[in-house]
């Protein structure tokens, strides 16, 4: 018998994260501190602690019961989930009620640790820095919209520029509002207009983090009947979706395609979450809008990591760990990636940064389905790679990762399937997954799936403009008929003649 899991990184040791926000209070156990973090366990409560604060100054006495009863089960099951350590971090509704310090003294008698109470500061710093962590590069303003406050803070590269945090929280918003919709866009034009930073946004991108923005976009992707389930980095356009705002603002949203999906105790704060990004889209004029998924809890996470872990490509990370849980060998989806790499080169294919990182992070995940049903390889690593908890790639990005596999194992004619995927990745990415599924193919039948062949292969150029992949003498009886077939396609689709050779 079998013992021990195989489906979890064997150098990991599990850690936990409890947020305790205006809204919502959420334990996530990841797998460990990396730079691309797996979630092992997610269990949340909205119990609402911001609610009334406007009026009463305290945190709603029932959500406080609510919540210290809670606390226990949060900490058994962060035990449960054998996490070595756990981190409390609380946001503006502690930090500013009257009976904030009580409540929280109380909450670190049951979880048995200290809370990190945030300073509007700190907390729009770790918003930035989830932001950072999700997105390569980010560049533009991250708003992470929670029940009591609003964070606004610049992100570019790895620097986090200035911020602000105002009193929009959906909650707090909700409550100074008096329920009025009229009244909230008043109260929120007048406290955006603080936001200065929104002026050096313009032309750039708004990052979207938070509970309620994240259902918004989760309303417009059902609304519009987008092909891809992914929340994180999905796109709307500033000015295509200006309709849907001022009908999900006036709370028209019961005839809504999709509504019944997003959460009833969701929904209420909606409006008010649309009646903040309606301002904001007025004053910074962003060119694009993007959800992250990612917010305070990664960012807090991921100033955990040293400056040189900091630094690794998250998409890369992941999708390397996806080849040590699933590849029949991790060194040869190494040897993969450079390979085409060379390839590529060969080949005259010029890529840019992203379509280089997307052809290396498409080769580690090339094993992705090889346990599955010969017949279903190919739909059961779309599928796989299309909704795998990835960052740090773009919806269309996803796309080619995703067809690079199906082509790889059902051939790069395979036109019927996946059409939604299709149109995502666009002509640009749908041509490029095909040219390296067709060179996967080839290459597979030369390695058995197993490392030490493929550093041997070289292209070279002949006469003629033929190209000669030459394989060493010791290795030639892996030429034969297949492989020949299949360098034919990879020939047909490149446009140049193609053939083996043997030699040094």
């Amino acid at each position: 018998m079998i013992s021990g899991s195989q489906g979890r990184l064997q150098d990991r040791r599990p850690i936990s994260v409890i947020d305790i926000g205006s809204n919502s209070i959420r334990l996530v156990v990841y797998e460990g501190v990396a730079r691309a973090p797996t979630v092992l366990f997610n269990e949340k409560m909205l119990a609402g602690l911001g609610r009334g604060i406007v009026s009463t100054g305290k945190l709603d006495p029932e959500a406080v019961q609510r919540a210290v009863a809670e606390f226990g089960r949060f900490r058994a099951l962060s035990e449960q989930a054998g996490a070595e350590t756990l981190h409390v971090i609380a946001t503006a509704a502690a930090r500013e009620a009257e009976n904030g310090p009580d409540f929280i003294r109380r909450a670190e008698e049951i979880l048995g640790t200290e809370i990190q109470v945030l300073s509007g500061r700190e907390e729009a710093h770790y918003s930035a820095l989830g932001v950072i962590s999700a997105f390569h590069p980010a560049d533009g303003v991250a708003g992470d919209l929670g029940g009591g406050s609003l964070e606004l803070v610049d992100v570019k590269g790895e620097e986090i520029g200035d911020g602000i945090t105002l009193p929009l929280g959906g909650l707090r918003l909700q409550d100074m509002a008096k329920n009025s919709s009229a009244a909230a866009q008043t109260i929120v034009r007048e406290e955006i207009a603080r936001a200065t930073l929104l002026g050096e946004g313009r032309g750039r991108t708004f990052y979207c983090v938070g509970g309620t923005w994240r259902n918004l976009a989760r309303l417009h992707m059902l609304v519009t009947g987008y092909p891809l389930g992914v929340m994180h980095h999905y796109e709307m356009n500033p000015q295509a979706i200006g309709d849907f705002l001022k009908q999900v603002a006036k709370n028209d949203m019961g005839k809504m395609k999709g509504i019944d999906w997003i959460p009833k105790s969701r929904r209420a704060l909606l409006p008010y979450g649309a009646i903040v990004l309606q301002e904001i889209i007025r004053v910074m004029q962003p060119g694009n809008i993007v959800a992250s998924a990612l917010g305070v809890r990664e960012g807090y996470l991921y100033s955990l990591l040293t400056p040189e872990e900091q630094r690794e490509d998250p998409l890369l990370s992941a999708a390397e760990e996806m080849a040590v849980l699933r590849a029949r060998s991790v060194t040869h989806a190494r040897e993969l990636a450079d390979w085409t790499g060379e390839a590529f080169a060969t080949f005259g294919i010029e890529e840019t940064e992203d379509e280089a990182r997307y052809r290396r992070a498409a080769c580690l995940l090339a094993d992705t389905g090889w346990r599955a049903h010969p017949e279903y390889r190919g739909t059961q690593s779309l599928n796989i790679i299309a909704h795998g908890s990835f960052i740090g790639v773009d919806h269309p990005g996803r796309a080619f990762l995703a067809l690079t596999n199906l082509y790889r194992h059902e051939g790069i004619h395979e036109d019927m399937a996946a059409p939604e995927i299709k149109a995502l990745a666009g002509p640009h990415y749908l041509e490029r997954a095909r040219l390296l599924g067709a060179l996967l193919r080839v290459v597979y039948l030369l390695t058995a799936s197993m490392p030490g062949v493929m550093p041997k292969l070289k292209w070279v150029e002949r006469d003629k403009g033929v190209l000669a992949l030459v394989v060493p003498p010791e290795h030639a009886a892996l030429i034969g008929e297949r492989p020949a077939g299949r360098l034919a396609q990879l020939s047909k689709l490149l446009g140049r003649p193609m053939e083996f050779a043997v030699g040094e």
